[in-house]
């Protein structure tokens, strides 16, 4: 059973945020990028090619990691997990409820060689709101 997410961090996925994916290369390297994500309960969810480097590296490892940030960087939510489930998305179904969420329509680009929906369970979620963000001062003109 993975972790629960806390209200703060599904408010965090289930806004307009980017959130960045981290997975391990072949020889251990981190690969980083951002992703749109969506959520399903406690499971948080990015669509991509089947081909991509993301996608194949999660099929040789599935641990993974993930940031969001909002549109007050000091308000976080950090994700460690695993990917538990590849979801074919060849309809683009994923794909569209993450772009009207982004976009506010469709996705526009409608053909590709296999999309899949990439599924994961948080090991760990933790949200956090630094004290720092009560510091910051608008810039003096």
């Amino acid at each position: 059973m993975g972790a629960a997410l806390s209200p703060e961090a599904r408010r965090l996925v289930d806004e307009r945020n980017v959130a960045h994916l981290s997975t391990l290369m072949p020889g251990g390297e981190p690969k980083v990028e951002p992703v749109w994500i969506g959520r399903e309960g406690d499971l948080v969810f990015v669509t991509t090619d089947v081909k991509s480097i993301k996608a194949k590296n999660l099929a040789r490892d599935p641990r993974m990691a993930l940031s969001v940030t909002g549109a007050n960087p000091y308000e976080q939510l950090l994700i460690r997990g695993r990917l538990v489930e590849t979801r074919p998305d060849d309809d683009l179904a994923a794909m569209d409820q993450l772009s009207l969420k982004y976009l506010g329509r469709p996705f526009p680009r409608r053909r590709w060689s296999g999309r899949v929906a990439l599924v994961f369970e948080a090991s760990i979620a933790r949200y956090y709101q630094s004290p720092l963000a009560d510091l910051v001062v608008d810039p003096i003109d």
